[in-house]
Order: C-alpha cells, then sequence, then structure tokens
C-alpha cells in the first residue's frame, strides 16, 4: 500500500524559500517516500532528542524532518513532513507534539532563539550531522548586559500552559528580556503559541488572551496526547499529490493571502441569527474572514444554481482581487460558479438597466461633471457667491439621496443628522431650489450620478421586496392544497430575493443606498448579511446607521483586535496619524484603535524632508532603488520578480505622472499605475493616489508627498475652520482616515517623505 503524505504548513513555507532543483529534489523524494519510506536510499531514521522525529535523506545536503501520523484510509501508513532542512541545520532537540488546547501538531525548533537566549534556559543544541573533520565551535560567553526584567515578567509556566504554549518553548519565554530575541524565538513558533506570547507581550491581560487568542483555536473534542491521527485532522496540513508541483512553484505570497488564523476561525462556520458584522484594524483578517465564510456559506447550499451567493465591496479592483483570492478556496469551478462577485456601483448599475426601458437608460458620471453641472445652476441662479458647491453636493447626497427625498416639503422635514451647518426654513427652500434645477439639468442631459443609481436601485429593489412580501400574505393552505395569489406584473423570478447570502467587504464606505438595495436583495433571516469594514479606513463622507436602514447587527458584531500584517513599528506609526480620534462604527457607536495589536515586528518606518519637490523625488528614488535590490535577491541567493512588491501613494493624481515620468528617467525603474481597474502596465513599482490603496497589500510601501499642502489639502480645508466647524472636522478625519489606509498597506517597511513643510498628521 502506497503511504499517505502530507506537508505541515511550515515546511510548505520553508520549501517556497528553496531553490528550484531543491524543489525538484524534493518532489523526487515524496514519490520514493510514498513507495517505501524505508529504503530507496532515504536513510530514514530517529533523532535522539525525539524518537517521534524522523530524518530522511532528499540529497546530499538537504533532510525532510517527518512524523508518523497513524494510519491512511487505504490502510497504509500516514506521515507528515514538519521541516525540510539543510542538514547542518537539523539538531536532536526538535521536537513534535500535540498541543494541550488546540489538539494540533505542533513542531519546535529551538536553533532560531540564539545562544545567549538558550543558555539562560539551560538548553544546549546538538546537530545531528556535524560536518566531518570539524568541531563544533565554542560556545560564545555571554556579552554582560545591564540587568533586564524578562519580557514576560509576572506570568507564570502554568499560565502559559493552560493559555497553549507550547511545552518546550515556556523555559524559554519566561527567560527573553530583548524585543529582538522575542521575535526570533516566536518567528518559526506554532501559531496558538505565537499569539498568546505576543499577546502578553503587548499587555492583553490573561482574561483577554483567553477570551480572543486561546479559546477560539481550542479543539471541540478531548485530547489525547498520544493520538497523531486525530490530530493530523485538526492540522492544516496539504497533501502530497500531482498538484504539488503546481503548489510549490506559485510561492507563498497567494497562500499568506487566503490563511485562515485559528482566532479568525470562529466567525467563520458560526451560525447567526440574522445580519452579522466583523471590525477590526488593517491586517487583523477581517477580508480573509468573509472569503471563508463564502466558502463556509457555499458549500452548504442544497443542489441547483438559484439564489446565489453575493460578494460585494467598493471598487472594482478590489472586486476583482477578491475573485482572485476566492479562487484559491473555492477549487470547484461547479461552486465557484454559485457566488457572483461584483463591486457595489456595478450592482446597482445591473439593478437600474434591468428595470430600465430600451433607449432610455442615463450616462453614468463621475462627482466631478456633476459639481461642474451644479456650479452653472448656481451661477444661472445667481447664487454662486452664496452657496459653496461642495456643500450643495454633499447635502444632495447625504440627505436628498440617502433618505430618498423626493419633494420640497419631505424636504422640509427631513433629518440633517451629522451634517453639521444648520439651515433655516428659507435656506431650505433655496437649497432645494438649486438642487431642484441642477437634478433638472442632470435630467436634460441624460446623465446621472453613482449616487443617483444606487438611490433608483434601491427603490426598485424595495418594491420587489415588497411583492414578495405581498405574495408571502396571500399564500394559504385551503383543503390540503396551496394557492398563491399571482401578481400579474412581475415574473417568477422577481417574486423571490435574489440571494441567498450576501458578504459584504469594506462595509465602512457604502452609501445609505447600497445598504438598502441589499437589504432588499435578501430575505431576512439566518446569515442572511454578513459585513467586514474598519470604521478607521473610511475615506468616504457617507453618514449611515445600519440599525435605521433594517440592518440589525446588535449581538452579531465581532471586533478583530490582533494584526498579522502591519508590524508593531507601522501600527505605532499609524496610531500617531488618527491620533486619539473616534469613529461612527455604522452603529450609533463609535470605534477607537484602543486594543488593538501586532503580533509582527520590523522596521522602525522611515521620516524624510526634504527642500523641494525635485529634491523628494530624487530621495523616493534613492529609496525605491535600495528597496528593489534588497528584494530582487532571496536569503538563498537566488533572482527573484520584484513586480507588485513596492508601491508609492502620493495624494493626488498629477503627483502620480509626475513619479512615474522621475522614475522612468532619472532613476532606471519600471513603474505600473493603479487606476480602477487594477495596476496598468507590469513594471517593478506600483503607483497610485491613497484612494487607490484600498484593500491592497504590499512588502513595502512608500508614501510621498506627505505635505502640510497636499495632506489635508489646505486651500479647502482651512477655510472651513470658522465656517463650518462640523463639516472641517469631517475633511479632517477623512484626510487622517487616507493616510492611515495607505501608511498601512505595507506588510515589511514603511516610509514616509515629504518637501517644505511636513502634513500636520506626521506630529501627532
Amino acid at each position: 500500500m502506497t503511504v499517505q503524505l502530507n506537508l505541515y504548513l511550515k515546511a510548505e513555507q520553508e520549501l517556497y524559500k528553496l531553490d528550484s532543483s531543491v524543489k525538484a529534489k524534493f518532489y523526487d523524494f515524496t514519490h520514493r517516500f510514498r513507495e517505501n519510506p524505508r529504503g530507496n536510499g532515504l536513510q530514514l531514521k530517529q533523532l535522539k532528542g525525539d524518537s517521534r522525529v524522523y530524518s530522511a535523506r532528499v540529497d546530499d545536503s538537504y533532510r525532510a524532518l517527518l512524523v508518523r501520523a497513524g494510519t491512511a484510509p487505504d490502510g497504509g501508513e500516514s506521515w507528515l513532513v514538519i521541516a525540510v532542512r539543510h542538514r547542518r541545520d537539523v539538531y536532536e532537540q526538535a521536537s513534535v507534539a500535540i498541543n494541550r488546547v488546540s489538539g494540533e501538531i505542533e513542531f519546535i525548533d529551538l536553533s532560531v532563539v540564539g545562544a545567549d537566549a538558550l543558555r539562560r534556559a539551560g538548553i544546549a543544541l546538538t546537530p545531528t550531522e556535524p560536518d566531518e573533520g570539524q568541531l563544533l565551535p565554542p560556545v560564545p560567553a555571554p556579552v554582560p548586559v545591564a540587568e533586564a526584567h524578562p519580557l514576560l515578567a509576572g506570568h507564570s509556566p502554568q499560565l502559559l500552559r493552560e493559555l497553549g504554549v507550547a511545552e518546550p518553548l515556556i523555559a524559554v519565554a519566561l527567560t527573553l528580556t530583548r524585543a529582538e530575541e522575542f521575535d526570533r524565538l516566536l518567528a518559526d513558533a506554532p501559531l496558538l503559541s505565537k499569539d498568546v506570547l505576543y499577546g502578553l507581550a503587548a499587555g492583553y491581560s490573561p482574561d483577554e488572551v483567553r477570551a480572543e487568542i486561546t479559546s477560539p483555536a481550542a479543539a471541540d473534542t478531548e485530547i489525547d496526547p498520544e493520538d497523531f491521527h486525530a490530530a493530523l485532522s485538526r492540522t492544516r496540513v496539504t497533501t502530497v499529490d500531482e498538484a504539488l508541483r503546481t503548489i510549490l512553484e506559485d510561492g507563498d505570497f497567494q497562500a499568506w493571502k487566503v490563511f485562515l488564523h485559528p482566532s479568525q476561525a470562529r466567525l467563520v462556520n458560526r451560525d447567526f441569527s440574522g445580519p452579522a458584522r466583523v471590525s477590526g484594524g488593517p491586517g487583523t483578517g477581517k477580508t480573509i474572514v468573509a472569503l471563508h465564510r463564502i466558502n463556509h456559506l457555499v458549500r452548504r447550499l442544497p443542489p441547483g444554481h438559484d439564489r446565489p451567493i453575493l460578494l460585494t465591496t467598493l471598487t472594482k479592483n478590489l472586486a476583482a482581487d477578491l475573485a482572485e483570492r476566492l479562487s484559491e478556496l473555492i477549487d470547484d469551478p461547479a461552486l465557484f460558479s454559485r457566488v457572483e462577485i461584483a463591486h457595489i456601483d456595478q450592482l446597482a448599475h445591473k439593478v437600474v438597466n434591468e428595470n430600465t426601458l430600451a433607449g432610455r437608460s442615463k450616462r453614468l458620471v463621475e462627482d466631478r461633471a456633476a459639481a461642474a453641472e451644479l456650479r452653472e445652476a448656481l451661477a444661472e441662479l445667481g447664487l454662486g457667491s452664496q452657496w459653496e458647491p461642495e456643500f450643495l453636493i454633499e447635502e444632495w447626497e447625504q440627505v436628498l439621496l440617502a433618505h430618498s427625498v423626493g419633494t420640497r416639503a419631505a424636504y422640509f422635514q427631513a433629518h440633517r443628522k451629522g451634517r453639521g451647518r444648520s439651515l433655516t426654513r428659507p435656506e431650505r427652500a433655496e437649497v432645494w431650489k438649486i438642487l431642484d434645477e441642477f437634478t433638472t439639468r442632470l435630467d436634460r442631459r441624460g446623465i446621472e450620478t453613482w449616487g443617483q443609481a444606487a438611490e433608483r436601485a434601491a427603490r426598485f429593489e424595495q418594491e420587489r421586496a415588497d411583492r414578495i412580501e405581498t405574495r408571502l400574505a396571500y399564500q394559504a393552505q385551503i383543503d390540503g392544497r396551496e394557492l398563491i395569489h399571482r401578481d400579474a406584473e412581475a415574473s417568477p423570478a422577481q417574486l423571490k430575493h435574489r440571494y441567498r447570502h450576501i458578504v459584504v467587504d469594506e462595509a465602512q464606505d457604502l452609501r445609505a443606498a447600497h445598504w438598502k438595495m441589499l437589504r432588499a436583495m435578501v430575505a431576512p433571516g439566518p446569515n442572511d448579511l454578513f459585513l467586514a469594514g474598519d470604521a478607521h479606513q473610511r475615506i468616504s463622507d457617507n453618514q449611515v446607521s445600519l440599525s435605521t436602514l433594517g440592518v440589525n447587527i446588535r449581538g452579531r458584531s465581532s471586533r478583530l483586535s490582533l494584526s498579522y500584517r502591519t508590524t508593531r513599528q507601522i501600527l505605532a506609526h499609524a496610531r500617531t496619524v488618527v491620533a486619539d480620534e473616534t469613529y461612527d462604527d455604522l452603529d450609533e457607536g463609535r470605534d477607537t484603535l484602543s486594543g488593538y495589536r501586532s503580533v509582527l515586528s520590523g522596521p522602525v518606518p522611515e521620516l524624510h524632508g526634504h527642500p523641494t519637490w525635485e529634491k523628494e523625488l530624487d530621495g523616493v528614488a534613492a529609496l525605491l532603488r535600495g528597496w528593489r535590490d534588497e528584494l530582487a535577491v532571496d536569503e538563498n541567493g537566488n533572482r527573484r520578480d520584484t513586480r507588485g512588491l513596492i508601491a508609492v501613494a502620493v495624494p493626488d493624481r498629477d503627483m502620480v505622472s509626475q513619479v512615474m515620468y522621475h522614475l522612468a528617467t532619472h532613476a532606471d525603474l519600471t513603474y505600473a499605475e493603479l487606476t480602477a481597474d487594477g495596476p496598468r502596465g507590469g513594471g517593478d513599482i506600483h503607483v497610485g493616489t491613497m484612494h487607490r490603496f484600498k484593500g491592497l497589500e504590499y512588502q513595502r510601501v512608500l508614501i510621498a508627498g506627505a505635505t502640510r499642502e497636499l495632506l489635508p489639502r489646505a486651500e479647502h480645508v482651512d477655510r472651513l475652520r470658522d465656517q463650518d466647524p462640523a463639516r472641517y472636522r469631517r475633511e479632517l478625519r477623512k484626510a487622517r482616515s487616507m493616510l492611515f489606509v495607505a501608511s498601512t498597506r505595507a506588510r515589511d517597511a514603511l516610509a514616509v517623505t515629504w518637501h517644505g513643510e511636513p502634513s500636520r498628521f506626521l506630529a501627532g
């Protein structure tokens, strides 16, 4: 019988980093091992430190470490590859165990910790295969350092055990006094141990760690610490088959973008009685939870193709990114086809078109074009000096469109909560006159804005929902027969809701009309709506209260507080950007960054000022060249493709063109422009306005042009300070959010540059 062979997550990650020739040899090794693990020149042997760990020969230089995991379904042996290492990096003290809390298999390698830390814990490592004729180097004497308190002072070994820390890590973790040692210890630690230890070090109380990290990862069944077969079913592994070669070729970035962390998994499989929301700061996994939620829901659908699941988000390029990431999770084309993926304006446009007669549709225009029409209307009415177009556009969108105000009388009664500047009755009459003339002009030209389209789509969907409700009201049982009211104006397809489940990403930026439309598209009930968003990343002015729009998330709202993408150093910088600002959480509450922490560590963000824009561009080019050269070579000395790893964010469109021109003509760097449709061009460096960075992720990000005049745009914002203080605060909050979004797109490193005076947000 053929041996079943599986790959541990960390082993997969190690393989991604190896040279292609080693990957090819490992692929050959898997075939030989499955045929005969004790033959084929594999030299399978147990380690001396933990007899459950075996070493096997991949080639002259590399070894695979494995553990037996019981019996395969066909009766053969089951094995798990837990590491792939150069033979000089394999130590007898490598160990494997079943976590007492999660029930997962965990591989522990203390060789990454460092000699000083191991010495303090009384641990000495022994290589399994020292080079012949070469003595092991003597262990250096510890470097004298000023006495420092351990990072986990006050926490006992027993507490760490109860919280789920792997046993071999406990003694070492409790002795560490320096953050760099802590980072080294946890770089390759099992996920639960890493999260618990980082949580405690970051200031979480034991009860907070238990509630937010340990409990969600706990196994549902009793754990047998010796049953590796049962533990294998609870451990994330990849079964070795013909698809392994493709997995190894793809690299780890795609896998990382859809990896579901144990502390997030509880939200994916849970049944909710109605709409539910997950919130949290950048990198906490909101989008990943949303994608896995769809994967969970689609596999529970009954056979057929009706009433699919909808995944919607803010923009076209975000929708494309979500589609790509979801395809990594749902590899069955039949299941994937049952998920409709569309950005929210595309969805509204589709509804409007379905309800518009041929030849009567209107051309959609951006807000800039609508603002030009409004200025002309103001000029014709002789009111250009009395009213700001920006204020009127906001009044139109936040009051008239948001609340479907269609008459002058209704406008006099409309609530204007959150608008700041109050209006007298005569002023409301004048505003109505201006906006009525404005919308008449749009109608005469056969154009409408995306906001108007969303409002019309919401009305159409609500009418459809009303017809469905009427149909259900007429449904009755008489003599065992079902009598159904027939709506002469509706087709059978229009007498049921469009979707069974709806999942929304970037929920914080949707309009009120979008929420009305979505609410009407799915029948109220279990698992109907699932929302993911972060109030701190809102870059729109939309004033929304979900409960007043029929989306009641009370009691079904969860918050993720651990970031797995943004480093502690980048997070600390991002906190200074938002300062003590609080943000509307869409449900009559306030959201802050309180309790939000990172489990990662990296370099402190670089901040550079320059005397002129030209000098800043030179500095930008020099920094980008250095980053490009560093990333072009991996840790094994192999060349790699750097496209899409680095990005530049700037405040406005003119700067995008200027940065790209400078990179091409003065720095010998290639670029791709971030557009509404995604990157345009195949160059190394992605360049775009901060608005374009919503939902995107890069290894390194440079924010250029962060000057006082542009962040926020002083000529627009400063005059509002006395004229409209509430609007002034909203504009500042929006600009802070935009810089916050751009700053937290970086996974590993961030730099911010400016010329002249820096943005006021860079000073806290």
